[in-house]
């Protein structure tokens, strides 16, 4: 007679719990695979759990990846707002803003790869998404931009110019792999330097 193997099930866990550990595992895979390189089949197994359990929390893999989205990027806004609320003027909010973008970005380089993946620009439904978070920033950026004369629609215009300058150089740095010998806080100093030396440029 052939001895036959139990295999343990699923470790069963509170339903917020799971759904935690599903947007940790979904975070690895998208950031190491890419949206279109990540299906469901593949969170499901590096979960340790079945398909019809992922899908009890998630109904689809644009839903899961939105989800992930929205919150990576309500961490970074809430990390930028907590950072500038301690600073001591508009200087300081401007540098403090930068460097706590990098010490995120730099940290968590999976969820930087997954929020502005380039590739994933082109599905209009997660750009939709991705578009949401930085919105969310740029009217953070928008409130700390003080210069008399100019119009709110002219203030979010250079608070999305804020927000672009912290997203491309964060992203070179990831590219470059410059954490291995640059410290990111001092770098966010010189960056914040380039974009206060702008925004004291403007007069109107």
């Amino acid at each position: 007679m052939t001895d036959t193997i139990d295999r343990p099930g699923p470790v069963r866990l509170p339903a917020a719990e799971r759904r935690e550990q599903l947007l940790g595992v979904a975070l690895e895979s998208f950031a190491a695979h890419g949206y279109h390189g990540t299906s469901m089949n593949d969170v499901a197994e590096a979960a340790g759990v079945t398909k019809p359990v992922l899908y009890q929390h998630f109904a689809s893999k644009k839903a899961l990846y939105t989800e992930l989205v929205n919150e990576l990027g309500a961490v970074l806004e809430q990390q930028i707002i907590d950072a500038v609320s301690e600073a001591g003027g508009p200087r300081q909010q401007v540098e403090a803003g930068f460097q706590a973008y990098f010490r995120w970005a730099t940290t968590q380089a999976d969820a930087f790869r997954v929020l502005f993946a380039e590739r994933n620009r082109t599905d209009r439904e997660l750009a939709a998404a991705v578009t949401k978070v930085e919105s969310m920033i740029a009217d953070t950026v928008a409130s700390l931009i003080r210069v008399e004369g100019l119009s709110e629609a002219e203030r979010d215009v250079l608070a999305y110019g804020v927000v672009g300058l912290a997203e491309a150089t964060s992203r070179r740095w990831l590219v470059e792999d410059l954490g291995s010998g640059t410290d990111a806080d001092e770098f966010a100093e010189t960056v914040a330097e380039l974009a206060w030396s702008g925004l004291r440029g403007i007069h109107r």
